[in-house]
């Protein structure tokens, strides 16, 4: 195999896949992941290395690509984060809903923080599924975000997010349906690419 310079294009494009499957397998509501460059990962408030390999199944753009990892360091507790979260969400006598994370100058309330460090992990999921050699996604905005009433333990939320295709330019909206409890992890149970003009 050739090596390839960290600048390469093909090579961003892989740690930004990378990435976003080490976010859905790791994030919550308590930390997120951004990628540095092609070979360090950083949360938030923590700095740690991560190796990873991606094979991608040329010839067939419908099969997720592999993505193996290892974390050098060690993860942030966001145990009491994630808990203050949960029972927070579950204290509402109202189901959360919301628009515009970030706002058009990209602010987000603390409040949303949460919200959006959990719509960051779950596009990760979506972003490994539908990533090939050629492309580059990343989360750009929650264009909306309603919570789904349920009757078991786990907090449920229905998005509209816009993912940035990097190397196209292109804005994609995409909705999800995404589950989390603190002891389960995140969960996206449905996922679907919208047509522009829904956003309309």
């Amino acid at each position: 195999m050739a090596e390839l310079p960290p600048t390469h294009g093909p090579a961003s494009r892989a740690a930004a896949l990378a990435t976003a499957y080490i976010s859905h397998r790791h994030g919550s509501p308590g930390h997120g992941w951004v990628l540095r460059d092609v070979r360090r990962a950083r949360r938030e408030d923590s700095t740690v290395n991560c190796t990873a390999e991606v094979l991608y199944h040329l010839g067939n753009e419908k099969s997720a690509p592999d993505v193996q990892f290892t974390i050098e360091g060690e993860l942030k507790n966001t145990d009491e984060a994630d808990n203050a979260f949960y029972n927070r969400i579950q204290s509402l006598k109202k189901e959360l809903e919301a628009e515009n994370i970030p706002d058009s100058y990209g602010n987000v309330s603390p409040e949303m923080q949460p919200i959006r460090a959990l719509a960051w992990a779950a596009s990760g999921y979506v972003i490994w599924q539908n990533s090939t050699e050629n492309t580059k996604y990343q989360l750009a905005q929650i264009k909306h975000v309603k919570q789904v009433k349920r009757t078991d333990e786990y907090l449920e939320f229905d998005y509209v997010i816009l993912l940035h295709e990097n190397v196209s330019q292109e804005i994609i909206p995409w909705q999800m349906t995404v589950l989390w409890h603190p002891q389960h992890g995140i969960e996206v149970t449905q996922n679907s690419c919208q047509a522009k003009h829904a956003l309309d």
